[in-house]
């Protein structure tokens, strides 16, 4: 008989959940593996007359489970090869059910033409169903309490996690839990469920799920389903929902009403006040209003998704697939050795996405891409950016200073009517001179102005306290007071 690898499930108890054909493959078999000997059907098998050899001494080994599957599979496929016979490998539970060792295994046999037969048995999911009484039809999930970091559970649908080895897991699981559910939710710890004698079934709050005792490899979790939508507050689906209700008929009137244009100046005003928030350091309001932004676009989005042109989602996706394909650098080959060759590989996917949209760059004027209603200051300097890039710049810093006082000195010799367009000469060569310092306009600015503010309140704030009214007071006297400040601040 030629080298080939049966897998066979053990079920989850005892010998009763043994299916006829998975015995009788235990029983004829010339060489048996076994993953752990600690499970309930082992005794029994001995009891039998059956020998086998287990993986149990690699799990002393290893600091990972992955690393001990991983051993495990090596380990099977060069005891086939070196026997030149049929071995069978039995798995706890039923081998395609949160068994890892059966995908490296099917791996490794297709890649070394090993034949490969797998025998199902009665997973720990058939006794879950059984002893905790819901139907999965309702609509489950099934996570490994190992690597839940990367999976947010859906409240709307039944919940089990699986693979809770000990305390430290369930005190893992329980931290991820609450990201979800109030810390007093009611959650349900089964251990040896089906198992005669052994199985054990508590329903505690989610704050004590780590206070439980006896967790090992045949221990769960359940999650009931719940219809409370709170504890969707923090799903994006939810959000979604929300903006969907208050646009529908059945909604907000006022939200039913507005259109791109009645609320482009609300998307401008919210951008705004986070930056605001960002600039005065405060989390908890910058938390508030990003929310507050968020709501615009998701507006906006809902607007096109009643126009069945696009949804949020299509949103997301466009995000996504742009930000993996803008950073080569991190999700594929390419490399960046610091953020200026990010930035030169990020410019240069951009030009091919124009190419590939039919739009030639070449032929595109030097300041496209420069947004149309971009703050005064903001797009000056983006302007100035663009041209330089061609050579359309100053040589030097002194050429620039120079410029500014030849527009310093048009403006005070220009008429009532050419006022304007000589100041606007003025503000932009005072932007060439920031470019060339290094300097953003538009934060040097803000920075001003939120002075201005602090000193401007310093003179009322003392006036006050003098029992004085600021409209009454001369300039020289607020004068002193605005020295003052500046030595405070």
């Amino acid at each position: 008989m030629p080298a080939s690898i049966v897998i066979v499930g053990l079920g989850s108890g005892d010998e009763n959940q043994l299916t006829l054909g998975v015995w009788k493959r235990l029983q004829a078999a010339r060489t048996l593996y076994l993953r752990t000997a600690h499970h309930p059907v082992t005794a029994w098998m001995e009891s039998q007359g059956l020998t086998y050899r287990s993986f149990d001494f690699l799990y002393e080994q290893f600091d990972s489970f992955q690393d001990v599957y991983e051993q495990i599979a090596i380990q099977l496929v060069r005891h086939a090869l070196e026997e030149g016979s049929e071995i069978v490998y039995a798995v706890p539970g039923h081998p395609m059910v949160a068994e890892s060792t059966t995908r490296l295994l099917r791996i490794a046999c297709e890649a070394r033409g090993i034949p490969l037969e797998i025998i199902g048995g009665e997973s720990f999911l058939d006794q879950a169903f059984l002893r905790l009484g819901f139907d999965p039809i309702d609509g489950f999930a099934l996570l490994d309490a190992t690597n839940l970091t990367h999976h947010r559970p859906d409240p709307r649908i039944h919940t089990l996690i699986g693979q809770v080895y000990d305390t430290f897991t369930a005190s893992e699981v329980k931290l991820q839990l609450m990201s979800v559910y109030p810390d007093d939710y009611e959650v349900v710890v089964g251990h040896h469920l089906g198992v005669y004698g052994e199985e054990s079934i508590a329903q505690v709050p989610l704050y004590e799920l780590d206070r439980i005792e006896g967790y090992g490899n045949l221990s769960l979790i359940w999650v009931p389903a719940s219809g409370d939508d709170q504890l969707r507050s923090r799903s994006f689906e939810r959000l979604h929902e929300i903006v969907a209700i208050l646009r529908s008929p059945e909604g907000c009137p006022w939200d039913r009403e507005q259109t791109h244009a009645s609320i482009r100046k609300n998307l401008i005003e919210e951008t705004y006040e986070v930056l605001e928030t960002i600039d005065d350091d405060d989390p908890d309001a910058m938390c508030e209003e990003m929310g507050d932004l968020l709501l615009q676009i998701l507006l906006h989005a809902q607007m096109e998704e009643e126009a069945g042109a696009f949804d949020v989602f299509d949103v997301l996706e466009t995000l996504h697939d742009k930000l993996i394909r803008r950073h080569p650098h991190v999700f594929g080959e390419k490399a960046a050795a610091d953020a200026e060759e990010a930035l030169q590989n990020w410019n240069a996917i951009k030009l091919e996405e124009k190419r590939s949209r039919g739009i030639e760059p070449g032929r595109q004027s030097q300041l496209a891409g420069v947004p149309r209603d971009l703050p005064g200051l903001m797009k000056a300097y983006k302007l100035q950016k663009k041209a330089a890039q061609v050579g359309f710049d100053w040589d030097k810093i002194d050429d620039v200073y120079a410029k500014i006082e030849e527009e310093l000195r048009e403006l005070k010799e220009a008429s009532d009517e050419g006022r304007e367009g000589e100041l606007g000469d003025l503000l932009f060569a005072v932007v060439n001179l920031s470019r060339f310092l290094k300097i953003d306009p538009e934060e040097a600015l803000a920075t001003t102005n939120r002075k201005f503010v602090d000193r401007f309140g310093y003179i009322e704030q003392e006036l006050r306290a003098a029992g004085r009214d600021i409209t009454q007071s001369t300039l020289a006297e607020m004068e002193v007071l605005w020295q003052k400040s500046k030595k405070l601040s």
